[in-house]
């Protein structure tokens, strides 16, 4: 059952032209994932869906069943009611289950009992949501919603999301939170609107296979135009060739042209080589950090060496951002020292950073004053465009931007200062998704020292070397992979962290004392039978997931040639099967931690 349908739309602003007779649906329950280049229209689409703006032609369909609800990125939400109240008297949900799912997403009886515009941006996000949630809608339409989100949160949406079951339109940069909460992907790019069954890699991966099609067809028509217009050139004089000729070049006129839209930018951004240090670039030494009347962390020790990836991660308010400021020297310490390494300059960027630009500077000026010395112009210009300044947008005075394009230029500044250490707070906001491609690849391949805070868990992920979690007033060195502590904030099991030992580097952790075994032989051979164990069930469990992974891929395809019922009936197959797949990962990633730590085990025994 279609519950909205978008036919032959067009709006264009300026000379620009966002949509060109582009159309799709949304069916009863789909779950899908919106993507696309910044200013493509996203937001747009969905201001349009829900009557903010008008279309320049073409029609929106909705069923008489659909009941929309929109979470925008800003909202004029600023009542002077306490939340409780305002949820009361806008919501179809009682107030009691509106206050348990905002305990999920971290909400406090505090925070319902604050207005709106006194909540955090985090906490206000949150709070709409709940809003949203109390409307009782059957489409969503979901703009950035992990915006200003920390981990645990995301995580409550996700799941939220995954239960979910209405449809929504989702909005988001983040690719892990699209692959955990969605099924399709509608691709707005160059006017067009396209749907794509499956995933976001099954996205990726279907442009790309569809792009290898199109390249080979078009080859072909190539060859062929080619061997044609020969057999013209060479025949068509000749009264005895002649209607063979016409009969050719009327086939070469009617051959119908494939034409090859560019790919996207995949943009590169090239971090000049920052300038070399000694081996230690940063110590802080039994710091209090905070505010003169406000203690947010305390009896902090951490040393930085040079080429030392760390990503922090802890709630919102737990003092992320306060620890960066604080290596930045933005605000001063409580107590303890701080001590930086010889020729350290630290580079930082923060969501207030772009409040610092010259609104009367050009863009281009605002990179140039920022600069090393030792960067080339053309250096400057390269990473301008990776970051989405492209020809004349170069020469934009700052004041024109929007908030998102200043956060863009605020960076480029601090990427082109060749600071042997960066401190980056939430850097992939109001980037689109192949620069944040591109920023990940950078800052994994960056030499220098980086200390980073972000909620996009697959950028965290892979430019981070270690984890540096704050919670309770106190920083430790998280003793696992990001992975381990996404994992355990999911099971609510983390595990204690170990004060580090003062030595050379505070990143050394002391070992846990094994426990005395009565029989150390007995239990060795209990537990090479418990391994044992482990593995034959992982393969077991790789098995079936082989076989679900291999059913979904079938289905991928076959969806792409059905329509009506039938693909309503394999979109939901489809959801099933993600979901048991992403069950039976979770379920394989828990044994093989367990197996892992009983041959650990068994290891010890052997030695003991």
């Amino acid at each position: 059952m279609n519950l909205l349908q978008l036919q032959n739309a067009n709006k264009t602003f300026g000379t620009k032209m966002l949509f060109n007779q582009a159309s799709f649906s949304v069916n009863l329950g789909e779950h899908i994932g919106v993507i696309g280049p910044n200013g493509a229209g996203k937001s747009t689409l969905f201001k349009a869906l829900v009557g903010q703006i008008e279309l320049d032609s073409g029609q929106i369909i909705k069923s008489q069943q659909l009941k929309v609800g929109y979470l925008e990125q800003e909202s004029d939400w600023n009542t002077q009611q306490s939340s409780e109240e305002f949820l009361e008297e806008h919501s179809l949900k009682k107030l009691w289950e509106l206050k348990q799912i905002g305990e999920g997403l971290g909400l406090t009886e505090e925070h319902f009992k604050s207005p709106l515009h006194k909540l955090s941006g985090g906490y206000r996000m949150r709070m709409k949501l709940v809003y949203l949630i109390g409307q009782e809608p059957n489409l969503m339409l979901l703009d950035e919603p992990t915006n200003f989100l920390d981990l645990e949160s995301i995580l409550a949406l996700e799941s939220f999301l995954q239960s979910f079951e209405g449809a929504f339109l989702l909005i988001s940069h983040d690719r892990e939170f699209l692959r955990r909460t969605t099924e399709s992907t509608l691709e707005i790019e160059a006017g067009e609107i396209t749907k794509f069954p499956g995933q976001i890699d099954d996205y990726f991966e279907q442009k790309k296979q569809l792009r290898e099609v199109l390249e080979a067809q078009k080859a072909n028509q190539e060859s062929k135009r080619k061997q044609i217009q020969e057999f013209i050139d060479r025949f068509g004089a000749k009264a005895t060739k002649a209607k063979q000729a016409q009969s050719r070049m009327k086939q070469l006129d009617k051959m119908e042209v494939i034409e090859l839209k560019d790919l996207s930018v995949t943009a590169k951004i090239q971090i000049p080589k920052p300038i070399s240090t000694g081996r230690e670039v940063l110590f802080l030494d039994s710091a209090s950090l905070g505010y003169s009347d406000n203690l947010i962390l305390k009896n902090v020790t951490l040393r930085l060496n040079r080429g030392f990836h760390l990503g922090i991660v802890g709630v919102n308010g737990a003092g992320k951002s306060t620890l960066l400021k604080s290596l930045a020297q933005k605000i001063p310490l409580l107590s303890g020292s701080l001590q930086v390494g010889y020729q350290v300059s630290l580079g930082f960027f923060s969501q207030h950073s772009a409040d610092q630009l010259d609104l009367d500077d050009r863009v281009i000026d605002a990179l140039e004053k920022a600069a090393n010395r030792d960067v080339m112009r053309q250096e400057i210009l390269n990473l301008a465009g990776s970051l989405l300044f492209a020809g004349d947008d170069i020469y934009k005075p700052i004041r024109v931007l929007s908030g998102g394009e200043k956060s863009r230029v605020a960076l480029g500044q601090i990427l082109l200062k060749k600071s042997p250490v960066l401190l980056l707070d939430e850097p992939t906001n109001h980037l689109d998704f192949e620069t944040v491609e591109a920023l990940t690849e950078a800052l994994r391949d960056y030499e220098g020292t980086l200390v980073v805070i972000s909620h996009d868990r697959s950028f965290i992920r892979r430019v981070s070397k270690q984890i540096l979690e704050i919670k309770a007033g106190s920083v430790d060195i998280y003793p696992g992979t990001y992975d381990e502590y996404v994992w355990s904030i999911q099971n609510q099991k983390k595990q204690k962290i170990v004060e580090p030992e003062k030595s050379q580097s505070s990143f050394a952790l002391s070992h846990p004392v094994n426990e005395k075994k009565v029989n150390p032989k007995e239990e060795l051979k209990r537990q090479n039978v418990r391994n044992r164990e482990l593995q034959s069930e992982i393969i077991r469990k790789e098995k079936v997931l082989n076989t679900l992974e291999q059913e979904r891929s079938t289905k991928t395809l076959e969806l792409n040639l059905l329509q009506g019922q039938k693909a309503i009936e394999t979109v939901k197959l489809l959801k099933s099967l993600s979901e048991q797949i992403n069950q039976l990962e979770e379920e394989i990633i828990v044994i093989m931690e367990n197996l892992e730590l009983g041959l650990k085990k068994s290891e010890e025994l052997k030695n003991s």
